[in-house]
């Protein structure tokens, strides 16, 4: 399941997002060089994939999930060393998003109380949801150019947040993307000396509609081509100063 988008549920209000209907620009990064999406056969991964496409306006789009060549797992660092080797190889890199994540793993649903706690599962959980993406940052940020806009983005989710969780519930859902973002949060200050105008961040894409989001959403949400669009016109809106911050899919800031 480690291809999949984090699907998250959240209260719906702040600034307008990035008008749909038509591919973004992303005029703020420099024209050319690469982009790449690790999760790209999940449904938020796949439509951000055809999205960059859709803008022309890298060189080289690359989608990398676990059945492309080569391939990648969230659990194997030298399969994501490889992926990013292959990211660097095929020019200047510009912009990177890690669409991955793990919200239930088969017939194993988020936990509802502390009774369904189960080590094996917490291990998973991170393993996927903070330890993979962890292992991206290492392998992709020392590759960032030095100069110009360029960026990771890692998808988080809202209910990640520790100041905004009132429900309580999903144990290792919550815990494992509330580690993601303080991994994002340290290795934006870390990038910061290397290359100031290169930006890490974690998004909270909103509710999609996605097969992972159905026992959950009760068939809300927007659909992945429209989530795309708005997680791609956050992301051309962002710049150095608000690297290491956490924003929701309109580009509201979420609470840590």
């Amino acid at each position: 399941m480690t291809d999949q988008p984090a699907v998250t549920q959240e209260s719906e209000a702040g600034p307008r997002p990035a008008p749909s209907g038509h591919a973004v620009k992303l005029a703020s990064f420099p024209r050319g060089g690469v982009a790449a999406v690790f999760g790209a056969s999940g449904g938020i991964g796949a439509a951000l994939s055809s999205a960059l496409s859709e803008s022309v306006h890298f060189n080289t789009v690359l989608g990398l999930g676990r059945s492309t060549s080569p391939g990648f797992e969230l659990t194997d660092e030298s399969s994501i060393a490889r992926a990013a080797e292959l990211i660097a190889g095929a020019g200047e890199i510009r912009l990177v998003i890690i669409a991955t994540g793990m919200l239930h793993d088969g017939d194993a649903l988020p936990e509802k109380s502390w009774r369904e706690l189960d080590g094996d599962r917490l291990a998973r959980a991170f393993a996927v949801n903070a330890t993979g993406p962890a292992l991206i940052m290492k392998h992709v940020l020392p590759r960032l150019p030095r100069k110009g806009k360029a960026m990771l983005a890692a998808l988080s989710a809202r209910v990640g947040s520790i100041g905004d969780n009132r429900l309580g519930g999903w144990y290792g859902y919550r815990a494992s993307k509330a580690a993601l973002n303080q991994l994002v949060h340290c290795a934006a200050i870390e990038l910061a000396r290397r290359a100031p105008e290169a930006i890490c961040v974690a998004l909270h894409p909103g509710t999609v509609a996605t097969r992972l989001s159905a026992p959950f959403a009760a068939g809300s949400g927007v659909a992945p081509a429209e989530a795309a669009r708005h997680l791609l016109g956050v992301i051309d809106r962002l710049e150095a100063e608000d690297s290491g911050s956490f924003h929701d899919w309109r580009g509201a800031p979420v609470p840590w």
